[in-house]
């Protein structure tokens, strides 16, 4: 064989074994293409989580100021007088009665004395008047006895009409005079009666320098200094009593939010700057609500009366509602005007479902219809996914 012919032959079965590889190697990856092709394409990851049963504790928040349930003011009840003494001050617990101030008493101590001297005075102007009285009333008896002689001597003709009217004029007079001493009488006792008056006056006026609580509590403010003028129309009372140290909190709490309140529900109350809330209970919920603010009031009363500053801020939180029942996460929610709706995800599949809501409290919502125990939905609503859609779902702890 010539050498030409040789790398012929050589070249030709070099380019057919070329072939037969390449042509096995295009069938060993027509499978695993195929493979390739037939598998769906993978869905974006999405966060999911689901539907438990849990206790969930609706409420509601609201914050104000601590005041007095009831607040006594003390003023004094005489005019003039100078204050001499303070017997209370603030923070102090009193009963009712107790005497917090004093005020001076020379004044009507010097009155009284007076009015001692006018009592004695009347006593003894009524005295003289009984006694002119009982004198009156024998002069009257001697006239009256001689003017009737006098009468039986003028029919016999032995008296003259002279000595007739003398003895008629004294009878008249010893009368009159009888009757000035019984006006004499009334006129002393009158007087009596008003120097007794005027003294009761002077010791209600003597007891009224004891200054003292109408009611027992907490004095929260004084007004009231050493050597000041004690006067009842002055514009600040001396004392200000917390009636029986009771303290609640009034707050404001949104319009929307009242239907759901009622006297006697429970109230976590934390006042400024403290670290444990006070239990409380709603007392009172007022029938007005602020045209401008749309808010209104209410009053929660503390257990125990603790000791808390009056004029403080303090929030409170307010029970309205506690379930154990199946639940959602809030974010996992979608709120539209046809609903509340949330994603479902079955099989790596989203599907939109419409769900009822109850109670919300602590970042989860009751789910009343809709969803089941176990269910898995997307956990963050507004994920761009729609119904339909292929995901793959990533479950959050």
């Amino acid at each position: 064989m010539s050498p030409v012919l040789a790398v012929s032959r050589i070249a030709g079965l070099s380019l057919l074994a070329l072939s037969t590889g390449l042509g096995g190697v295009a069938q060993a990856q027509t499978p695993a293409a195929a493979s390739a092709q037939a598998a769906p394409a993978a869905g974006p990851s999405v966060t999911v989580t689901r539907a438990k049963i849990s206790e969930i504790v609706q409420s509601v928040v609201v914050s104000g100021s601590m005041i007095a349930r009831d607040e006594v003011l003390v003023q004094p009840e005489v005019d003039g007088l100078a204050i001499v003494a303070i017997l209370a001050e603030e923070g102090d617990r009193i009963s009712a009665g107790q005497v917090l101030a004093r005020l001076s008493r020379t004044t009507l101590e010097v009155q009284k004395t007076q009015n001692d001297a006018q009592v004695a005075r009347a006593d003894a102007g009524i005295a003289q008047a009984t006694a002119q009285i009982a004198e009156a009333q024998a002069n009257l008896v001697a006239a009256n006895n001689n003017f009737d002689r006098t009468k039986a001597l003028r029919s016999s003709g032995n008296v003259s009409n002279e000595t007739y009217d003398q003895r008629d004029a004294v009878a008249r007079a010893a009368e009159a005079k009888l009757n000035s001493a019984k006006q004499a009488l009334a006129i002393a006792n009158a007087d009596m009666a008003l120097a007794k008056a005027q003294g009761r006056d002077i010791e209600v006026k003597l007891g009224r320098t004891e200054i003292k609580a109408p009611q027992g509590g907490i004095v929260s403010r004084r007004s009231a200094k050493l050597g000041a003028t004690a006067a009842m129309a002055a514009s600040e009372p001396l004392f200000r009593i917390v009636a029986d140290g009771a303290v609640e909190l009034e707050a404001e709490v949104a319009e929307v939010e009242l239907p759901g309140l009622k006297p006697g529900q429970p109230v976590a109350v934390t006042p400024a700057g403290a670290t444990q809330a006070l239990a409380g209970t709603i007392r009172l919920i007022a029938p007005e609500v602020d045209r401008a603010s749309r808010l209104g009031r209410v009053r929660v009363a503390l257990t125990g009366n603790p000791p808390v500053a009056i004029g403080s801020f303090a929030r409170g939180v307010i029970e309205t509602g506690r379930k154990t029942v199946v639940t959602l996460p809030l974010s996992a929610i979608t709120y539209a005007r046809s609903g509340a709706t949330v994603q479902s995800v079955t099989d790596g599949k989203v599907k939109t479902k419409t769900v009822q809501l109850g109670l919300a409290g602590d970042g989860r919502a009751e789910i009343a219809s809709g969803v089941a125990d176990g269910e898995t939905v997307v956990a963050r609503a507004g994920t761009f996914v729609r119904d339909g859609d292929v995901i793959t779902p990533v479950a959050t702890n």
